[in-house]
């Protein structure tokens, strides 16, 4: 069995006419070849749900069979086991598949394998010394199909043959320096299974973690900040391209998850680390921040508005006047994820993430629950001053003090009794949102106050604050409800 470990980026045609004349490449003859591939799974496609992805490559005159893993990369970095053996078309022979159970498996499903999608591209290999490493980097350009569906291919693929993840990164940031390459999370396989399925793009949600409690809380750091970069960089597409509120919203709870994670586990990370990334990613989510807003207040905010002022002309002129003023943020954000600077900080704490060695300064559940309870009991504390439910600034600290809580909650509830952390959660849930939608009406009253002076001279500003008063004088019940809680699994 072979380990692959490849770091892939995409990049456009222009872009990939470019790179064989860079420094790096220049002088050297790169192989070339023409890879057709047939992925092939069951009717219910029971391969794809166990992350494995099943092939037979024509390579010039030769047959390949490979059966790889499909983990999801993070930041474009993929590892995945990897069994390969000369073939012939057509007859399933998984003898040299390592793993007995998939092997077991495979054989099992071989009556009911059937053909799923195509990838045809052409590869052009160049065999780099790069740092203390062998480097592959390839060129692909080429089409994956599936029931007459195509969707192109334009990628470059380094793969480590020798040597140190590292030396990877510092080949993708050369690389970077003078073309535009974006690190890309999307197998062809995935692609592949999409066009199949003719699936519609959908905003992407942070997904469940599966935290070992016996990994050194370096490692468990390493695990959440790459899932936080997997679902920012899965809604990169959305935002571009496709007018739903949702891509923007996700991606910035992927940020703010991604800055939590720092902030949690700074005890055990270097202090360089945590005072670069913080920044780093605090500025990034202050491009997200106007979009955000403006979304909320023409997506959410308005309408009800709307319905209360049927026949008030100046509602729809607020309409058209946030419709306007959120799409010039979504244009600001577009251009700030398009600059060069985001991919090369994506590609950067990729490699600063794998650079961090593992040593266990302490088990990770007393790690956990350390923090859990300090952040819980800061929360409290805000949560019990006198001010802390009549105060616009004093609810604004709470609100933050509680998704500080809530993060580090979601990311170490694998540790946590499940009967106490539900209903933990639930109740730190509602009391956030109540909190939520109070500030959303304090943001929306200070975006009208933005606005000319005539929007201030309806009732609109007068119903926004009236909406604002019966929201904060529902918030106690929540309040009790959430601080009558127990902390999960508390020291």
């Amino acid at each position: 069995m072979a380990t692959e470990i490849e770091f892939k980026l995409a990049l456009s045609p222009a872009a990939a006419r470019a790179l064989p004349r860079h420094p790096l490449l220049a002088g050297q003859h790169p192989a070339s070849q023409r890879l057709l591939n047939t992925y092939y799974d069951t009717p219910r496609l029971d391969l794809r749900r166990r992350k494995v992805a099943l092939r037979f490559r024509n390579k010039g005159w030769d047959w390949l069979l490979t059966v790889k893993s499909a983990e999801p990369a993070s930041g474009g970095l993929a590892r995945r086991s990897e069994w390969e053996a000369p073939a012939a078309p057509g007859r399933w022979d998984f003898s040299h598949v390592g793993d007995a159970g998939l092997r077991r498996d495979l054989e099992a499903a071989t009556p009911q394998l059937e053909a799923v999608f195509t990838t045809d591209f052409r590869r052009t290999a160049w065999e780099l010394a790069f740092g203390e490493s062998r480097i592959e980097l390839a060129l692909d350009r080429g089409t994956i199909e599936s029931k007459g569906r195509k969707s192109p291919i334009c990628e470059v693929e380094l793969e480590l043959l020798a040597g140190q993840v590292a030396d990877l990164f510092a080949l993708a940031g050369e690389l970077q320096a003078t073309l535009p390459l974006r690190p890309s999370i999307a197998s062809k396989a995935e692609r592949g299974y999409a066009l199949f399925r003719d699936q519609t793009p959908r905003p992407f949600k942070a997904r469940p973690l599966v935290l070992p409690d016996d990994i050194a809380p370096r490692a468990a750091f390493r695990q959440i900040a790459l899932a936080c970069l997997e679902q920012l960089q899965r809604n990169e597409a959305g935002i571009l391209h496709d007018p739903d509120p949702e891509y923007v919203h996700q991606a910035r709870v992927a940020l703010r998850r991604l800055r939590s994670a720092i902030n949690v586990f700074a005890p055990v990370l270097p202090p360089a680390f945590t005072t670069t990334w913080s920044a780093a990613w605090k500025n990034l989510a202050g491009a997200f921040g106007d979009t955000r807003n403006w979304d909320v207040f023409t997506g959410e905010t308005l309408p009800p508005i709307a319905a209360a002022f049927p026949t008030d002309r100046s509602t729809r002129r607020l309409f058209a006047t946030g419709r306007r003023k959120a799409g010039e943020a979504r244009r600001t954000l577009a251009r700030v994820l398009l600059g060069d600077d985001y991919p090369r900080q994506v590609t950067q704490f990729t490699a600063a993430l794998f650079a961090l060695d593992d040593t266990a300064t302490l088990p990770l559940r007393t790690f956990a629950l350390q923090r859990l309870s300090r952040r819980a009991r800061q929360a409290r504390r805000l949560a019990r001053r006198p001010t802390g439910l009549t105060d616009d600034s004093a609810r604004h600290a709470l609100r933050i003090s509680l998704k500080k809580l809530r993060y580090p909650l979601e990311f170490f509830a694998p540790l946590l009794p499940p009967h106490r952390f539900k209903p933990y959660l639930a109740a730190l849930t509602h009391l956030q949102d109540e909190l939520g939608r109070i500030n959303d009406h304090v943001t929306a009253i200070e975006l009208v106050a933005m606005l000319p002076g005539d929007f201030r001279n309806t009732p609109i500003l007068g119903w926004l604050q009236g909406r604002h008063a019966l929201l904060v004088m529902e918030l106690p019940e929540s309040l009790g409800a959430w601080l009558a809680q127990r902390l999960p699994g508390k020291l």
